[in-house]
């Protein structure tokens, strides 16, 4: 692994690119999970969401920073399901922070920087408590993974 005075490299920044395009694809399918929720149950699908816009705020700023060309969002984005009710929303919730966090593995596996690792460690935290909480909701099993991401 790399130090604090490395640069970063193309394939760091393509990874970057890649969790971008999953916190653009997480902010999209919130609308759809806060739509489909109950409006007592939304505050935790807003937090989510807000939490997946602040991300996306901050990698478009440091890829913008390196130079590299932040990837646009999607003009919508294929649902893997049909979202019909309380327990559609927190399963596609709960598919959205796997698909978030499947990039930041990305992230974590080719960062040369630290801060780049340290970032992603903290995002794929915060995603897969996120996770837990929405595969809870679903009455999934088991909520937790052993391996966020992978």
């Amino acid at each position: 692994m790399a130090d604090d005075e490395s640069t970063p490299t193309a394939s760091e920044n393509a990874a970057l690119s890649d969790a971008l395009a999953a916190a653009h694809a997480a902010v999209w399918g919130y609308g759809v999970v806060g739509a489909t929720l109950p409006t007592q149950a939304r505050a935790a699908a807003v937090a989510a969401e807000d939490a997946h816009r602040d991300i996306r705020d901050a990698l478009v700023a440091l890829l913008d920073e390196r130079g590299a060309e932040p990837v646009l969002p999607e003009a919508g984005y294929a649902l893997p399901f049909p979202v019909l009710s309380d327990v559609d929303a927190a399963a596609l919730a709960a598919v959205l922070e796997d698909g978030v966090s499947a990039a930041w593995v990305r992230v974590v596996d080719g960062a040369a920087e630290r801060s780049t690792r340290a970032l992603a460690t903290e995002v794929l935290s915060a995603a897969e408590v996120r996770a837990v909480g929405w595969r809870t909701a679903a009455g999934q099993t088991p909520v937790t993974r052993a391996f966020p991401g992978l």
